[in-house]
């Protein structure tokens, strides 16, 4: 996700990092350059008898506005939902460690017990990582190797689901303790619908991920954009004159870079300037839920680099 400290009116017009221009300049400047060719030849060739009303490109011109509004406003829907999916996962897995602290006790030997609780809340920071590099197709058991055991890690090799087979291995260790006595029978419902809500949050994330926005309708946009700013010139230089070139730029910019948003926003999982922080919520999780567990060695939070926050 993009950092930056100042929204604020005029300031934002400089911004290239994370912008629409970064995605779309080298196209402008392809239109412009046609557009300015078209111009200078106009009388040379003759291009008066090939010129054409404004009447077409004001029709087709509201109706792909229309077109790309709700294109954004469908894109900008999925990053928002996961976005909140992800501030549900931070929630959860808090309360799933608050919980495993407060309800998982026995008299027995209380370090065989602070050792089980241990392993589940980082079973929990296990489960985040794995998430996070299953959603940004990274090497998940990379990501969890320093929070499970080492024959745990060796078992999930051959994993589809990494995520999901850590929280079936964490309800496993819950009917364990069950068995054992460690938890009253109602918190062990109250542990599992925590759990269920990890599933929950993974499987609503996979949603997201493993369908975009249909191809059809992508491409459809994509080729219109195209083709209205590649045929405007024809349709202005006749009025326009030796300003064709500057209207096809600045119509040309706001119809690219509105395609180009919603591309940027169509999988928000990902490692571009507009997309989630994943990491930087994982290493947020990591953080409160070992300060549960009274670890010293914390590691920072994740710092943007380059203004950027992944």
């Amino acid at each position: 996700m993009l950092v930056r400290p100042n929204r604020s009116f005029p300031g934002t017009l400089f911004m290239i990092k994370g912008s629409a221009i970064q995605m779309v300049w080298k196209n402008i400047v392809l239109l412009v350059v046609v557009a300015t060719v078209l111009t200078l030849q106009y009388e040379a060739w003759d291009l008066d008898r090939f010129s054409l009303t404004l009447i077409p490109f004001q029709l087709v011109g509201l109706a792909l506005s229309i077109f790309l509004g709700f294109r954004n406003n469908a894109c900008y829907d999925r990053w928002w939902e996961a976005r909140k999916l992800w501030g549900a996962l931070v929630n959860t897995s808090r309360d799933l460690a608050r919980q495993v602290l407060a309800h998982v006790d026995a008299p027995g030997d209380q370090a065989e017990i602070e050792a089980w609780q241990r392993d589940a809340l980082y079973r929990i920071i296990a489960f985040v990582y794995a998430l996070k590099a299953h959603l940004r197709q990274h090497p998940v058991l990379d990501e969890v190797a320093p929070f499970l055991p080492a024959a745990e890690v060796e078992r999930l090799r051959g994993t589809k689901n990494v995520p999901y087979a850590i929280v079936v291995g964490f309800s496993e260790r819950l009917t364990e303790i069950r068995r054992r006595g460690w938890v009253h029978p109602y918190h062990v419902g109250l542990l599992d619908e925590s759990v269920t809500k990890l599933i929950d949050i993974l499987g609503a994330c996979e949603r997201i991920k493993k369908t975009p926005v249909p191809l059809s309708y992508t491409v459809l946009t994509h080729r219109l954009v195209a083709a209205y700013c590649f045929a405007l010139p024809f349709g202005i230089v006749h009025d326009v004159g030796p300003l064709t070139p500057v209207v096809v730029g600045f119509v040309g910019f706001a119809f690219l870079g509105l395609d180009s948003v919603g591309t940027q926003l169509e999988d928000p999982f990902e490692e571009d300037p507009n997309d989630l922080p994943l990491a930087a919520l994982s290493r947020t999780i990591e953080i409160d839920v070992r300060q549960l567990l009274g670890d010293r060695d914390l590691p920072e939070p994740v710092q943007p680099v380059g203004g950027v926050l992944l």
